[in-house]
């Protein structure tokens, strides 16, 4: 069983994923399941629409953020929880001034993916096809599910 997790300010270094610095807080390795994550965007940042199997859940500190949900769009301010189910196709992009959010996954998957990004995939100049490759690796998949 694990065992507490504390992480003080600063202790962690920001992954750049495409333009959004995310930091991991708790892998799913530390936790034996779910992940928690703190994530800060310029505006106009965000992941395309893409899906994975973990249950993936943001709660808006600052700023606002749309997101993309299936058919369903919505902007969120600060004090919104959304909680998206794994299998949902889904998006979002930050707003205006930038947006803070802490997300939460249902299971491990997600930092080991977010590691990746940020080793292999230049943040000013973002390599789609390589996006794509690395987050079938981890099971998620960039665009709505073909059918």
């Amino acid at each position: 069983m694990p065992g507490p997790i504390v992480v003080d300010a600063g202790a962690s270094r920001a992954l750049n994923i495409v333009g959004e610095k995310l930091t991991v807080l708790a892998s799913g390795d530390q936790t034996g399941s779910y992940e928690v994550f703190h994530q800060l965007g310029a505006e106009g940042s965000g992941p395309p629409p893409h899906h994975h199997p973990w249950d993936e859940a943001f709660y808006v500190i600052r700023g606002a953020v749309t997101f993309g949900m299936g058919d369903q769009e919505l902007v969120a301010l600060p004090g919104t929880f959304v909680h998206i189910p794994g299998g949902t196709t889904h998006w979002f992009r930050f707003g205006e001034d930038g947006t803070e959010m802490v997300s939460l996954t249902s299971h491990a998957g997600a930092a080991a993916m977010f590691a990746e990004f940020d080793r292999e995939i230049a943040p000013d100049k973002p390599d789609i096809a390589k996006l794509v490759e690395i987050a079938g690796r981890h099971g998620a998949t960039i665009g709505a599910p073909k059918g």
